[in-house]
């Protein structure tokens, strides 16, 4: 893409463990709409004034304490605030990971990788979507039905023949149809639906990111998640994680969360993660770091 005309460097809130979540963006970014080469991670990023593409470059060392963005110097204020909730730059890691280091299983992981900070979203319209497309299927699929959705429904940000394309809004999935979703991206009909009818919540008046860090909001907002048809605990946990900001939101069904812990089974899982709270989300993202995200 054309080099944006603005760049800013970002300070950290300690340290990031820069290495793990550069993995998890490269294995998270999705086709059409990110991308992403040695530590630079590309993307398209929502703004008042329309989508934008950024770039922020996390460096190449195991951790960093700055973060360069580069945006488009009209936006580069907005963007900021959305790229430091994104990577979580704000946050302080320090008092989960004191109180996670008190069980033998999971104070190695934190010791391997002080500073994991548990990836947030851009947009919750985007993070809960894909969230539903990724349900019962492997990332690689849930990337693949992804970027099918973004070529079929997306807005590509300019012309130039590299520009990223903007994840399409929820009214445009809404107006689209559970048909035509199901036929541009290759997903069952149910799980089409389901995007149908999350997307026609969303566009009438679901927001996920208002409800962020309001408890009494978020609540609100995992309950209608849960009375949508086809979407279940799983689901609404992931985005109360990823997009509501609940650190203690946990996902006990998981299957790579359950292999992590020994194959126990959900309730097994959940009970293990009782000692963890009020941070069993940050203890979520170590294990699945270790088994997914770090060889």
């Amino acid at each position: 893409m054309r080099p944006p005309a603005g760049r800013r460097v970002l300070a950290v809130r300690g340290e990031l463990a820069a290495d793990p979540l550069r993995r998890w963006l490269r294995a998270h970014a999705l086709p059409g709409a990110e991308r992403h080469l040695d530590g630079v991670h590309e993307r398209v990023v929502p703004t008042g004034a329309g989508p934008v593409e950024v770039s922020v470059d996390l460096g190449t060392s195991p951790g960093c304490e700055q973060v360069v963005l580069h945006a488009p110097a009209a936006a580069l204020d907005e963007v900021e605030g959305t790229v430091r909730r994104w990577l979580g730059l704000d946050a302080d890691p320090a008092e989960a990971e004191a109180w996670l280091a008190r069980d033998p299983l999971l104070a190695p992981l934190v010791a391997a990788r002080p500073g994991l900070r548990v990836p947030r979203a851009v947009a919750g319209v985007e993070t809960a979507v894909l969230t539903v497309l990724g349900q019962q299927v492997s990332l690689a699929a849930a990337r693949t039905f992804g970027g099918r959705l973004v070529a079929a429904f997306g807005t590509p940000v300019s012309s130039a023949p590299s520009s990223l394309t903007a994840f399409p809004a929820a009214a445009v999935l809404a107006d689209a149809g559970a048909e035509a979703i199901r036929a541009a991206t290759g997903v069952t009909g149910a799980r089409a639906r389901t995007v149908h009818a999350l997307a026609a919540a969303l566009a009438g008046g679901l927001d996920l990111d208002a409800a962020a860090g309001d408890p009494e909001r978020a609540g609100a907002a995992r309950a209608r998640l849960l009375a949508l048809p086809g979407i279940g605990p799983w689901t609404a946990d992931y985005v109360a994680l990823r997009v509501l900001g609940d650190l203690d939101a946990f996902l006990p069904g998981d299957l790579v969360l359950r292999r992590a812990l020994g194959g126990l089974s959900p309730k097994e899982a959940a009970a293990r993660a009782e000692p963890w709270r009020p941070w069993r989300g940050h203890a979520l993202l170590h294990l699945w770091t270790a088994a997914v995200f770090v060889p």
